[in-house]
């Protein structure tokens, strides 16, 4: 990951935002531009390789929707059809190419060929990006980092006189010499219990940790969906920045947020529980706490604590809440799903379960919703106003947990299935968040 100096040159290069209306339609009229360009050339030859062209990426986008959709399944929810429309217009670009690099007269033409090529794929491109937000700026694209990191071995140790009080602010005077902002590191957390293989958490650290006296913070942990890595909240996810946003509003005071893998690797669903595609339940609800406590300096009681995520990671932290209450007593559900799923009930009872109903039914949040009552417990359902396909099952999740006596809101933000949401979720929901474990008033 590059690092961006503060004031340096670059910044409104890495600045650049990949979702505003603005960027969205220079790169269509550019694309649109290299489609006239690659469609236009009026030779014999070339007229006859066209249709051969457009056919060709019709086909292999059908044949990579069937494969997805159909047979792979990678993902329990399917992927929107304007996605695989995106796809194959870039590779009719790219189809295209060759034969209208072939029938140009010149270097010239032939450069231009290339080039409203390229501008053609970057805009389908675009149009693939506006749909998750996934990278708002180019600097999140290019894997530039504009944050400020820490190596874990570098962060202040522990300290006896520490600060403590609910709410924690109506005790805590921000100190002069306390930083302007929070700052990211990342550390692996061994897996001593469960045996998961996650990759590396991201750690956000807000400014007040890194004061002379201080303030025993709550923590947030934070999880991604599926596709999906941890990155994903620090990119799509503005983290740092809604992060830095409320410690500026607040003296400085933040949580403590470690965004924890719980997949293993981009594409892995292993449904955040105990099976034989991982043991993600233990991972989170032991691992994890225990190794925040031993190597962070943070609050370590337990209505401290808060799990969330988005899609995939939404789902997980309601198994969380409703599993493991004592350990996270209050969840962020960001257009999570109605039940983990490998995308329908008879493929995930038979692969993660063993066939095993009652086993699935044991662990499933709206099963437990029905059957628990959960008087300490309490949280936020997210989901995008445009989400048709989330929407029915977080409604369905927030009334299960309501009568199950939980402390709920139910929010929902403008846009689809996208980090636009996700984002904004979180940016909304974390005052309501914090003023439940205790930080502010």
């Amino acid at each position: 990951m590059w690092t961006v100096c503060g004031g340096c040159p670059l910044n409104w290069f890495v600045s650049l935002s990949l979702v505003s209306g603005k960027t969205s339609l220079v790169l269509s009229v550019l694309g649109a531009a290299g489609a006239l360009w690659l469609l236009g050339c009026g030779t014999r030859w070339y007229v006859r390789a066209l249709p051969i062209g457009l056919l060709a990426s019709a086909l292999v986008a059908a044949i990579l929707y069937y494969v997805v959709e159909k047979v792979w399944r990678p993902f329990p929810d399917p992927i929107q059809v304007e996605i695989y429309v995106w796809i194959g217009i870039g590779l009719a670009a790219l189809f295209l190419l060759v034969p209208r690099t072939v029938a140009a007269h010149g270097f010239f033409r032939k450069v231009v060929s290339v080039v409203a090529a390229v501008l053609v794929v970057v805009a389908a491109s675009a149009q693939v990006n506006l749909v998750f937000s996934a990278y708002p700026t180019l600097g999140t694209l290019l894997g530039i980092d504009e944050v400020d990191r820490i190596d874990l071995q570098d962060l202040p140790p522990r300290q006896t006189d520490v600060v403590t009080g609910s709410p924690l602010d109506s005790v805590w005077t921000a100190p002069a010499e306390m930083p302007s902002a929070g700052k990211i590191t990342s550390a692996t957390i061994p897996p001593t219990a469960s045996n998961f293989s996650a990759r590396p958490a991201q750690i956000y650290l807000p400014p007040a940790y890194f004061t002379d006296r201080r303030p025993l913070l709550p923590v947030l942990v934070l999880l991604a969906g599926q596709p999906g890595e941890p990155e994903d909240w620090l990119n799509g996810g503005l983290l740092a920045i809604t992060m830095d946003e409320f410690a500026r509003d607040h003296n400085g005071l933040a949580p403590v947020v470690v965004v924890a893998d719980g997949t293993g690797s981009t594409i892995a669903n292993p449904l955040c529980v105990d099976s034989p595609l991982g043991n993600v339940d233990t991972y989170l609800s032991q691992d994890v706490p225990k190794w925040i406590e031993s190597s962070l300096q943070v609050n370590d009681e337990p209505h401290s604590w808060i799990i969330g995520g988005l899609s995939y990671g939404g789902t997980c932290s309601i198994q969380m809440a409703t599993n493991h209450p004592e350990v996270y007593p209050t969840f962020l559900d960001l257009s999570g799903q109605a039940e983990p799923t490998l995308g329908d009930r008879g493929r995930t009872v038979s692969e993660a379960f063993g066939g095993d109903e009652a086993a699935f039914v044991a662990v499933n949040p709206m099963d437990l919703l029905k059957t628990k009552k959960y008087p300490d417990s309490g949280g936020a359902f997210v989901v995008g106003a445009d989400d048709n396909d989330y929407k029915p099952g977080q409604q369905a999740m927030y009334d299960a947990a309501k009568a199950a006596g939980m402390d709920v809101r139910y929010l929902e933000v403008p846009g689809g299935h996208s980090f636009a949401v996700w984002s904004e979720g979180l940016k909304q929901e974390l005052p309501w968040l914090m003023q439940r474990v205790g930080l502010i008033s």
